[in-house]
């Protein structure tokens, strides 16, 4: 089963989705189940796992909805409060199947430690308890930070969203290198190949561009924890679906594309 570890679903609202500014109206619209799965077949994946796009839990519930009605839909990574004293008891009232995950946007947050709060290390904590996993959404910036947080909940199942959206239009890389193979060096520490491309030049990245980082993240994670996610819709702001795939499928050697096409995000998530 090769799965597209990454992308989202909306009905678009401009108060909702408030991040969607001046140049970024090709995200403006909705963009739900009956437009992704044609892409899917098209370009080989047999399923997804739909990640949160807004810091609610409504939402959440209906990328559930979604996943009951769409086979495709093989994971959600949902959003509850994990600063919340009854954030065990949250979880346990969405017992489903498919929610395989949360995440919570790091990188908006106004203190660049906020992971490291002792009641969101709590909650964290509770996560690896009650057998979930953690998407990380973090700038460069947050990495030394992502590298203590790792310390103190070493059991957590952490997948790194974006690569940590590394500065790929500036060429810097030195400290994200550095600090994504410190990420690395726990085990329960995996990577997503996705969003890479929004991070160059929109109108002129390259393979060329890309590899570099493509090939740190490889060297340190390794196929196992590596995963490919397109971030659709919102790759579209710099490439099109086909041309994702086709440039992760030309920057992984080739006898790596069934783990890091499908079978790793099986194995992280627990995929049916």
């Amino acid at each position: 089963m090769r799965v597209d570890a990454h992308q989202h679903f909306w009905r678009y609202d401009r108060h909702q989705y408030d991040w969607i500014g001046d140049g970024m109206e090709i995200l403006a619209r909705d963009f739900l189940p009956r437009d992704l799965e044609p892409l899917l077949r098209a370009n080989g994946f047999d399923s997804c796992v739909a990640v949160q796009a807004r810091q609610d839990v409504p939402e959440t519930d209906w990328l559930l909805d979604l996943a009951d009605a769409n086979p495709t839909i093989k994971g959600v990574v949902g959003w509850v409060d994990l600063c919340s004293e009854q954030l065990s008891s949250q979880i346990d009232q969405r017992d489903h199947p498919k929610l395989v995950g949360y995440r919570h946007i790091l990188q908006s947050e106004p203190d660049d430690r906020y992971m490291l709060r002792p009641e969101f290390v709590q909650g964290l904590r509770c996560l690896a308890r009650l057998g979930k996993t953690f998407d990380l959404l973090v700038f460069p910036r947050h990495l030394p930070f992502a590298c203590q947080l790792v310390d103190q909940v070493p059991d957590l199942k952490i997948v790194i969203d974006h690569c940590a959206k590394p500065l790929i239009k500036t060429g810097e890389s030195l400290g994200w290198m550095a600090d994504m193979e410190i990420m690395a060096r726990n085990p329960n520490c995996y990577c997503k190949l996705s969003g890479l491309a929004t991070e160059g030049d929109w109108t002129n990245w390259s393979n060329t561009d890309l590899q570099p980082y493509v090939d740190a993240v490889l060297n340190v994670f390794g196929p196992d924890r590596v995963m490919f996610g397109s971030d659709w819709p919102v790759c579209l702001l710099a490439t099109s679906y086909e041309r994702w795939v086709d440039s992760v499928q030309s920057l992984v050697p080739s006898d790596w594309h069934d783990k890091v096409c499908g079978q790793t995000a099986r194995a992280f998530y627990g995929l049916a």
